[in-house]
């Protein structure tokens, strides 16, 4: 007769305390500051103030409906969704190509010395890396005197709406693409090497392997990545865009976050601001599970 499931976890933490004792701190972690956090979304439907603590007066969805209501609503909502949406695009198949070349990289020794200066820029501070990107785009900046051979007046290129988005895309590819590459290059450390063995005494070359072996193999990895990718397509980081973004590109480059930032934060509206956020939540909430139903339906891989 099969066991209850109490007895079997019982069983199973006496087997292996040790191992449930060092899950503990993750388990307190998340705890404390992500699901009791939770408990504050609350004053979204309030009119809350900081002295008068929980337990205002409900008021519904009055704060979201002023936020659909907002001016600012097309344009924070555009900007976010395309940033992500170019992300996608260039930023998540740059770190499988990369992975996918150095993967035919011989020299172990090239190889390992190249992803050590690759992995670098992610270990940089978001400040430093948003001050090069400033430096650059001045007028008599780097790219300034790289462009004005070939013709182009010299200008700032932070000042100019239309490259914000792109500055923005291509400053986090360089910043992240080796980071990003590196559960891909994992993902292929377990594609079986027979394979390839069988491929070659069959004829195939280089790429064909790639095509038939290598990418089929990490295939469900690059599914998940593209599922966790999309759910999180509406939160886009505010720091990179408040120190970078000016008077000038506000079109373009104010975010949803950016603005919750601004309504919470420096104008104290917290009521508010939390009721962006919660949407904007609840955007990713869809977003995640729409891909999830889809890849599941479409390749039988999914995160569940």
């Amino acid at each position: 007769m099969r066991e209850k499931f109490s007895i079997r976890v019982r069983k199973d933490m006496r087997r292996n305390w040790v191992l449930y004792l060092m899950v503990l701190p993750v388990i307190a972690f998340f705890l404390v500051f992500c699901y009791k956090p939770m408990y504050g979304a609350l004053i979204a439907f309030q009119d809350y103030r900081p002295a008068r603590g929980f337990g205002e007066e409900w008021v519904g969805f009055k704060h979201f409906l002023k936020f659909f209501r907002s001016h600012y609503f097309v344009r924070l909502f555009r900007n976010t969704f395309l940033i992500s949406l170019y992300s996608l695009v260039f930023a998540f198949p740059a770190s499988i190509i990369l992975a996918l070349l150095l993967n035919e990289v011989p020299s172990r020794r090239f190889k390992n010395i190249s992803q050590m200066f690759m992995h670098l820029p992610h270990f940089v501070s978001m400040v430093v890396v948003c001050g090069l990107v400033r430096e650059f785009c001045y007028s008599d900046g780097l790219i300034a005197d790289l462009l004005e051979p070939l013709g182009v007046t010299r200008s700032n290129l932070l000042l100019k709406p239309e490259l914000y988005r792109s500055i923005y895309v291509i400053s986090g590819i360089w910043k992240e693409l080796g980071w990003s590459s590196l559960i891909y290059i994992a993902a292929l450390g377990g594609v079986d090497t027979a394979l390839y063995d069988a491929a070659s005494i069959d004829g195939a070359g280089r790429w064909k392997k790639m095509l038939h072996i290598t990418i089929p193999g990490i295939m469900p990895t690059i599914i998940v990545m593209l599922i966790l990718k999309v759910g999180g397509m509406m939160s886009v980081g505010y720091e990179k865009t408040l120190l970078l973004y000016n008077n000038a590109i506000l079109d373009t480059s104010d975010i949803i976050s950016t603005y919750v930032y601004r309504y919470g934060i420096e104008n104290m509206n917290y009521s508010y601001s939390t009721a962006v956020g919660l949407f904007n939540s609840v955007i990713n909430v869809i977003l995640v599970l729409s891909t999830n139903y889809i890849s599941k339906k479409v390749s039988d891989n999914s995160l569940w």
